[in-house]
């Protein structure tokens, strides 16, 4: 993906997300994993404390990284939470490599619902 494709469409995720829980801001690569976290959890609770936020957001990574093989679907645990095993490591140099390869993956997440999106738009 060149680069001025990748900064469009990362804040088209920016903007959708930002729209759909109509807040002031948009979200930063944090944010957006907590939710995608939260997504995969499958479940909502009124407030998470620090640890399970960084799990969710170690949750979502394992979960975007796990379409090219990098990790492996292992199960859930005994209070509901998914859980992966690692299988092949990361190739990406430095931390920009894999903020990068994170916004690719992420914008790749939410193409169904742009596509759902622009069908509805279509249709009306």
């Amino acid at each position: 993906m060149e680069d001025w494709q990748r900064e469009f469409e990362w804040l088209r995720v920016r903007h959708f997300i930002k729209d759909s829980l109509q807040t002031e801001t948009l979200p930063d690569l944090n944010a957006v994993l907590f939710l995608i976290g939260v997504q995969e959890l499958g479940f909502v609770r009124d407030s998470f404390t620090k640890e399970e936020k960084q799990d969710l957001m170690h949750l979502a990574v394992c979960h975007l990284l796990s379409e090219d093989g990098y990790f492996e679907w292992v199960g859930l645990d005994a209070d509901g939470w998914p859980h992966y095993k690692q299988v092949l490591k990361v190739e990406a140099r430095g931390a920009d490599h894999q903020e990068i390869l994170l916004i690719e993956k992420v914008i790749a997440y939410f193409r169904p619902a742009f596509e759902e999106s622009d069908a509805q738009h279509q249709n009306s």
